[in-house]
């Protein structure tokens, strides 16, 4: 779903620090999905034939995992905001800066949002905000 939200600087600053809050869950999530994905392996590596008890259970976990984990993915972009990575965090939030449109740029551990680039220019063409402190 994209949004046709634009933010300013400001907004998107002003937004930071949910969004940081939510992209923790995710990494934590995404480890936890990890870790359950290699227990269920094993198992199933291990499992005696027609014995589906500890897997259908595993199954079902890990299925709930994954379905929370895209809810937290979803009140992301139903913010605006673009996740492009969860390790690190990467996010771009929509823009217009001089009349065009850009995206704000945020990687993990910048205090705030400084930096912004074209849709085509990705993370490697960043420039500094000319509103940015």
């Amino acid at each position: 779903m994209l949004s046709n939200k634009r933010f300013t600087l400001e907004e998107a600053n002003e937004l930071l620090p949910q969004i940081k809050l939510e992209l923790q869950q995710l990494q934590l999530m995404t480890k936890q999905i990890e870790e359950h994905y290699i227990s269920y392996r094993k198992v199933k590596a291990n499992n005696v034939a027609g014995s589906d008890d500890p897997l259908f259970e595993l199954e079902g976990k890990l299925d709930f995992m994954q379905m929370e984990f895209s809810l937290y993915m979803g009140n992301i972009t139903r913010k605006g905001v673009l996740l492009k990575m969860i390790h690190p965090g990467l996010m771009d939030f929509p823009a217009i800066v001089d009349g065009e449109e850009v995206l704000l740029c945020w990687k993990e551990g910048e205090d705030q949002i400084t930096h912004y680039h074209g849709w085509n220019d990705g993370f490697v063409g960043r420039r500094r905000h000319p509103d940015a402190k």
